[in-house]
């Protein structure tokens, strides 16, 4: 049996700016994940906040102290921010689904389309809320 020669390479989480440049729908794609799992940690979070409330008085208070602080503040609108872009970038595959919006230019414009447009809708979230 022939012995194989291991060619020592990179793994793929190196491999963005050395060897590979960044694209938009690449990005994208991977920002579409982060905010799924995002998403299901703060949901975690905000059904701890209502099991505290439906227990025990002071076990309420001291997570309703953090939930309605600054940390709790900034989690909420990242979630919001997370639900948004987590919309918008499934909207954006089911117009794939439909063979739609496939070329290069077209994807990079609604991935940005995406971006810009979560950001809109967490600051009128914000706003209105």
């Amino acid at each position: 049996m022939a012995e194989t020669k291991r060619v020592e390479r990179p793994l793929s989480p190196f491999m963005i700016g050395q060897y590979y440049r960044p694209q938009m729908t690449s990005m994208s794609s991977i920002l579409t994940r982060i905010t799924g799992n995002a998403l299901a940690v703060s949901a975690i979070l905000a059904v701890w906040w209502l099991l505290a409330a439906a227990s025990d008085e002071d076990y309420f208070n001291s997570i309703n102290w953090l939930m309605t602080s600054f940390i709790g503040d900034l989690i909420f609108t990242l979630s919001a921010l997370g639900l948004w872009y987590h919309y918008l970038a499934g909207l954006r595959h089911l117009y794939f689904d439909a063979g739609k919006g496939l070329e290069i230019e077209t994807a990079e414009k609604l991935g940005w389309a995406c971006m810009i447009g979560s950001v809109v809708l967490t600051l009128l979230t914000i706003i209105i809320v």
